[in-house]
């Protein structure tokens, strides 16, 4: 048995069992992945794979086993790399960080500016999805961190750290009637069409909750997973624009009317969250206090060592989260 053999398997479920798009994947060949599968079969004696013909067709029972085994040695055998590059290249190594275009867009860039001045030989590679992809590209292991606000929560082995607080803001166009209107009400708003987040995505969940208590529908016209491209059909006339306040800049979106809506919806939280049994480099300490200054390295051990989500979210109780 080896750990390319392992990781093969692995590769291959994450990829809904299609080697050909694991081969790729992987930059290595189709064959040479389905024989090593094979080889670890017949080693083994069970199959972990059934098959369909030459397709690759579901798991077996011993293979969701196995599966599950390989992933954790996997995790521990990069934890000992890890471990090795900590004491040998500190300030060397790959962080994946896996977000929301909200967050790249407008919460990261400085953060990830200072960062990469002060650790140059660490190399950065950035994701961007929706909330439930980042959750899972989290849980897998494949994003050292995911940084967005809604499915966390799903996750049980997911560590997670409330960083801010933020709110949501509507942008209409000057001619819209709702540009001279003041302290709008969901009654109101429930007669325009929408212009919003994909439902889901960051937070959109709570633009919902807000017009249920009110015992109304939102019109949705038209969702993205990008508040560049929701202001620029809201600029088509399409509707009434729900973003998050931090993605209207008051220069390049001078030609909207921006109007708050703290009366209307809920904040909503944005974390920071990773894979339980991370081992923590220096530099991914020093990430996670640059993107949300609370979070000391003492406060994410004592994160990472809870024992359930109620005692970690008992940690952050007391702290006044800052709102953007």
């Amino acid at each position: 048995m080896k750990l390319q053999q392992l990781r093969y398997i692995v590769e291959v479920f994450n990829h809904n069992l299609n080697v050909s798009a694991t081969a790729e994947s992987l930059y290595t060949s189709q064959p040479g992945i389905s024989k090593q599968v094979r080889m670890l079969e017949d080693e083994l004696g069970v199959q972990i794979f059934g098959r369909s013909g030459k397709h690759l067709s579901h798991v077996t029972p011993a293979g969701q086993q196995i599966l599950e085994v390989a992933r954790s040695m996997l995790e521990q055998a990069d934890s000992i790399r890890a471990i090795a590059s900590e004491h040998t290249r500190p300030d060397e190594g790959l962080l994946n960080i896996a977000t929301t275009h909200t967050q790249a867009r407008y919460a990261l860039p400085e953060v990830i500016k200072g960062f990469m001045e002060r650790f140059p030989k660490v190399s950065l590679n950035m994701h961007q999805g929706t909330p439930a992809q980042l959750s899972e590209v989290a849980a897998r292991g494949e994003a050292d961190f995911a940084i967005a606000t809604e499915a966390m929560h799903l996750y049980q082995d997911l560590v997670r750290l409330p960083c801010y607080h933020w709110t949501r803001s509507l942008v209409v166009r000057p001619d819209h009637p709702l540009a001279r209107s003041s302290n709008i009400t969901i009654d109101e708003l429930a007669e325009y069409p929408l212009v919003t987040y994909v439902f889901g995505f960051s937070g959109g969940s709570a633009l919902d909750e807000a017009f249920a208590r009110a015992g109304c529908k939102p019109h949705i016209a038209f969702t993205a997973t990008d508040a560049d491209v929701i202001k620029t059909y809201v600029r088509l006339g399409l509707g009434v624009g729900v973003i998050a306040t931090m993605a209207i800049d008051p220069v390049v979106d001078k030609d909207l009317v921006t109007i708050h809506t703290e009366h209307l919806f809920e904040r909503s939280t944005t974390n920071i969250c990773f894979r339980k049994g991370t081992f923590m480099r220096g530099y991914m300490y020093d990430f996670i206090e640059r993107f949300a200054p609370h979070l000391n390295r003492d406060l994410v051990d004592q994160a990472i060592a809870a024992n359930s989500p109620e005692e970690m979210d008992a940690l952050f109780a007391d702290i006044d989260l800052p709102v953007r």
